[in-house]
């Protein structure tokens, strides 16, 4: 049985993430993507930005046997093999100048949002980059009726779950810069948090 997965998710939203990627990775950069899923972005990116090398990682065995399958298919110099990282646990040692988060913060619970933004700023160098994409909550912007129903459905499925308000998000990061906000397509947003010095 083929391990590798599809997500129509990731086939419709890597294009504009990709878009966003290649402004804010320089040459050389080495990226730990978080909650890499199947891999398929990973993997998208990888072909992409050649000159990027990514790092994805999954706590799901079944996630990572997807993401080695398509990186062994690919067989890419920059697409590295998947590994274990539970957010909420201690990360292995790595070396990575940005921490990619996609539409994971949301489908968790807050503990894990916590342990994602905590774990990135003991990894990251100053100046290195958390970059979060997904559904969220923007003080003084009205929600979109598909957001606000999608939040409804994640808490129907897990009290723990919804949408993050970025406010909350900025207050946890304390160890970051207040995050550049980037409009995505389909009432996404791009999260960009800088390590302070």
């Amino acid at each position: 049985m083929d391990p590798k997965r599809v997500s129509p998710s990731a086939a419709r939203n890597r294009d504009p993430i990709l878009a966003a990627l290649r402004r804010l990775l320089g040459p050389g950069t080495t990226v730990l993507e978080i909650a890499s899923g199947s891999g398929e972005h990973a993997l998208h990116f990888a072909r992409n930005l050649p000159d990027v090398t990514f790092q994805p990682s999954d706590r799901d065995p079944d996630a990572r046997a997807s993401i080695d399958a398509w990186a062994a298919e690919a067989a890419l110099p920059n697409l590295r093999a998947s590994v274990f990282l539970d957010v909420a646990g201690p990360w292995p040692e790595f070396r990575a100048d940005t921490v990619l988060s996609l539409n994971m913060i949301h489908i968790a619970p807050w503990q894990a949002g916590q342990g994602l933004i905590q774990g990135a700023a003991r990894l990251l160098p100053p100046d290195g980059a958390l970059i979060l994409y997904g559904p969220f909550v923007r003080a003084g912007h009205a929600t979109a009726p598909s957001n606000l129903a999608f939040d409804a459905d994640l808490r129907q499925r897990d009290p723990r779950w919804g949408l993050r308000h970025i406010d909350a998000i900025a207050a946890e990061a304390s160890a970051f810069a207040p995050p550049e906000i980037l409009d995505m397509p389909a009432n996404n947003l791009m999260l960009v948090l800088r390590r302070r010095a």
